[in-house]
């Protein structure tokens, strides 16, 4: 992190994704080590099965706190709001698309939480995300894997006929004022991909015993 704080300098910020990986107590631990660095936010502090530690984990540290990529209604985010976290991460093709996760939104602008759509996926996702980004008072900021490792011959983008809409300049997403959604998607690059069929998986990784660790 402190590597990373010195590549980039202090102008620009820096999201950490502990993706769950720590104990509610390393986590205490580690938060207050990472806070003179100033972390946008860090997410995913615990697992979604812990989240009844994250109101006191939020008490304990000056760091934002975010989750909510594995929540998936108004529901689950209900508690975690009350809870203290400081970012929404609702993913809009998990979490009951585009209507529901502006309900998600409304409720976290209640609590003044600011929201970065989870979206590791393809451009229909992301593109869906971003028409939330432009309708929600408290959007932060927005996730994608354009470019990203595991899209490595199969990038996000190679599904699109025009990727103009993906032309970010200095970091920054140009509302569309195409119909719908604002992409068209390339029918016969579809095609191509359902004839070599889906074989991506999930790394296994383990710890040295042997028992299943979190990816």
């Amino acid at each position: 992190m402190a590597a990373v704080r010195e590549a980039v300098g202090e102008e620009n910020d820096v999201v950490i994704d502990f993706h769950g990986r720590m104990s509610t107590a390393m986590a205490r631990r580690v938060l207050p080590l990472i806070e003179p660095l100033l972390p946008l936010f860090v997410e995913e502090a615990v697992l979604p099965e812990h989240t009844r530690n994250l109101a006191a984990l939020a008490r304990s540290t000056s760091i934002p706190l975010a989750t909510g990529e594995r929540l998936y209604s108004r529901w689950d985010f209900r508690e975690v709001l009350r809870d203290g976290i400081a970012v929404a991460q609702p993913d809009v093709s998990h979490a009951g698309g585009i209507s529901e996760v502006r309900r998600i939104a409304a409720m976290a602008e209640a609590y003044d939480v600011t929201m970065a759509p989870h979206c590791p996926l393809g451009p229909i996702a992301l593109v869906a995300s971003l028409q939330l980004a432009f309708a929600i008072p408290n959007f932060l900021i927005q996730e994608q894997s354009v470019g990203i490792h595991y899209n490595q011959g199969n990038d996000v983008l190679d599904y699109l006929v025009d990727r103009t809409p993906f032309q970010f300049a200095g970091g920054f997403a140009e509302r569309t004022a195409v119909p719908g959604l604002g992409i068209e998607v390339d029918a016969a690059a579809v095609e191509r991909a359902a004839g070599r069929g889906h074989r991506w998986r999930n790394p296994v990784w383990r710890h040295p015993d042997g028992s299943f660790a979190e990816w």
